[in-house]
């Protein structure tokens, strides 16, 4: 039997989320936009269109996603030689991998975004593929990205857990219908992350490699 263990990364493996909160609040403060930093963090996790048109409405001039998402980007570059790993990150995908499961990359970067976040985390030894905003006509909350990832890892979703830090996450994952767990290191409370479907929440990487015997993880292995 085929076991994946399914990844988003910002946030869940790489402590980026605030990155992307402080450079997503001066993209929209250069084009002529407030946008409250307590919003942008709340919908870090979606794509760039989505995050653009969570925050903005469907009534903005869609003719400034483009420039708003390039100067997101500009200004997000900047740390990608800073990037830092969540404690444990690497470690946990190593240890999952020697247990015998197939670990697949569920994300929205790409390019030299996602080539710096492989970096930061250093486990590229055991990262069986990715599935990129690139890769699905939707990104999450939408499904598309965690059924891309099974498609990767040949699994199906009764043998497969989705870990993550966001709300879309744990939805994207539920719609999936695979297992999802839920870690605070991006900073969305714990209640959001149950109601949004977290079946089990960690505080981060580590704690979740603390705890991988009794975890879902754990169960599933046991035939749980």
């Amino acid at each position: 039997m085929t076991r994946a263990a399914l990844f988003d990364v910002d946030g869940t493996l790489a402590d980026t989320n605030h990155l992307h909160v402080v450079t997503w609040w001066e993209a929209f403060r250069q084009a002529g936009h407030q946008v409250r930093t307590h919003d942008i963090h709340r919908a870090i996790g979606l794509g760039s269109e989505d995050l653009i048109a969570h925050l903005l409405g469907d009534d903005r001039d869609t003719d400034e996603d483009d420039a708003l998402s390039a100067a997101h980007s500009t200004l997000y570059g900047t740390y990608f030689d800073r990037l830092a790993a969540l404690p444990k990150a690497g470690d946990l995908l190593r240890s999952l991998h020697s247990r015998g499961w197939r670990i697949v990359l569920a994300t929205s970067a790409g390019g030299a975004e996602l080539e710096a976040l492989r970096r930061a985390i250093d486990a590229d030894d055991v990262i069986a593929g990715v599935a990129s905003a690139d890769d699905v006509e939707q990104g999450k909350p939408a499904p598309d990205p965690v059924h891309q990832a099974l498609e990767i890892a040949g699994c199906e979703p009764q043998d497969a857990v989705f870990v993550g830090d966001t709300v879309w996450d744990m939805q994207a994952g539920a719609k999936a219908g695979v297992r999802t767990v839920a870690v605070l290191a991006g900073g969305i409370p714990r209640a959001d992350l149950v109601e949004a479907g977290a079946a089990e929440v960690y505080a981060d990487p580590a704690e979740l490699l603390a705890e991988l015997d009794g975890s879902v993880v754990g169960r599933m292995e046991r035939g749980e």
